[in-house]
């Protein structure tokens, strides 16, 4: 095989016997690029030579390239949704194969076990010490000082903020012995790690591949659609897409903190906002939640009309356990702390997943 069709993949050797194990546990379940060697180096790291699924032709576009491309006008809507549909399909089928029930103890523990022990990411990143900022004033009020504090959120309807609640509930909920519908799956589906071929979804990067809760896996992939992907990585993360994206398209789904008041002596914080999403985005956004309000949602045990409400754990520890908020700005900590408040309250349908339409963004040149 050619030096150009081949990637190769530089880990830790934990990290490598993580990888080529979650890689083995899907070989030949899902569509994935072969794994094609294993060497030692000298410093003690491994490399892992993968087929490069694009080099290959097997594959075309990542889906986070898929979704830039819709958003810019230059491919059509229907190939996001396309993508959206096979990943949903996949993990159906992976749940008719091998889905069981399981205790959380059961499946792989890094995105979520591991994150929300006492002691663990949260309690790490959630401490005494992290405050909102008074956006008129200047003044610093303690995050876990807010508790009982009434948010509103685009003049919605008010909202008890709790976040050591909200974090004890999903302590609660994910503990060992909590049992959830799970199946052998890729374990993280974000927009760097699904492309689109001829025949399906294609999945890159094993680390986390293995038994996986179906809840947690749909609470990934709508928390990347939503903010993730469109935000948060690339505004805190900006080497994720620049090592993996093919296409460098500009951000389309940046919100932005029009107007907050938060005020100690009201026990309020009331913020507005506009969370734009061009078509591409919206309509992965869309399709994913017809899936999990229907057959997607019913392969997980989801309860029929509380499906966003039953998988809230999973989403808090999303919401929470991916940036670090002390990198964020004051406005963008404001935004996160107001969709872990909508993320207690959830229904179906929800503000939580409100977002602000765009048309097409104009075209770019890309390199």
């Amino acid at each position: 095989m050619s030096a150009s069709a081949y990637f190769q993949k530089r880990l830790l050797p934990a990290q490598a016997d993580a990888e080529e194990f979650g890689w083995l546990q899907i070989a030949g379940r899902l569509q994935a690029p072969a794994l094609l060697g294993r060497t030692r180096l000298d410093n003690d790291h491994d490399v892992l030579v993968y087929e490069d699924v694009f080099a290959s032709g097997r594959c075309r576009l990542l889906l986070g390239d898929l979704i830039a491309l819709a958003d810019h006008g230059r491919i059509s809507t229907a190939e996001v949704a396309h993508l959206i549909d096979a990943v949903c399909d996949d993990l159906i089928a992976q749940t008719s194969a091998t889905g069981r029930p399981a205790p959380l103890s059961a499946c792989v523990p890094a995105l979520y076990a591991d994150r929300i022990r006492p002691g663990g990411r949260v309690d790490a990143w959630y401490n005494d010490e992290l405050s909102l900022t008074d956006p008129r004033t200047g003044e610093h009020v303690p995050l876990r000082e807010l508790t009982g504090y009434t948010v509103t959120v685009n003049d919605g309807p008010p909202l008890l903020l709790d976040l050591p609640a909200a974090i004890g509930s999903a302590r609660t909920a994910l503990h060992p012995d909590s049992q959830w519908i799970s199946a052998v799956t890729q374990g993280d589906p974000t927009e760097p790690n699904i492309a689109t071929s001829a025949v399906g979804a294609c999945w890159l990067d094993f680390e986390y591949a293995g038994r996986n809760t179906l809840a947690g896996e749909i609470a990934n992939f709508l928390w990347y659609l939503l903010a993730l992907g469109g935000w948060l990585v690339p505004t805190y993360q900006p080497d994720v897409y620049a090592r993996t994206m093919h296409h460098h398209l500009p951000a389309a789904a940046t919100p932005t903190a029009v107007q907050a008041t938060l005020s100690v002596r009201h026990r309020r914080l009331d913020l507005h906002h506009r969370w734009p999403t061009s078509p591409g985005r919206r309509t992965a956004l869309a399709r994913l939640l017809a899936r999990i309000t229907t057959d997607l949602g019913d392969a997980a045990g989801l309860p029929a009309h509380q499906q966003l409400h039953a998988i809230t754990p999973f989403l808090t520890l999303r919401i929470l356990g991916v940036i670090p908020p002390h990198l964020l700005t004051p406005a963008d900590l404001l935004l996160l702390t107001a969709k872990l408040t909508q993320a207690q309250h959830l229904q179906n349908p929800t503000p939580f997943t409100h977002t602000d339409p765009l048309p097409a963004l104009a075209p770019v040149e890309t390199p």
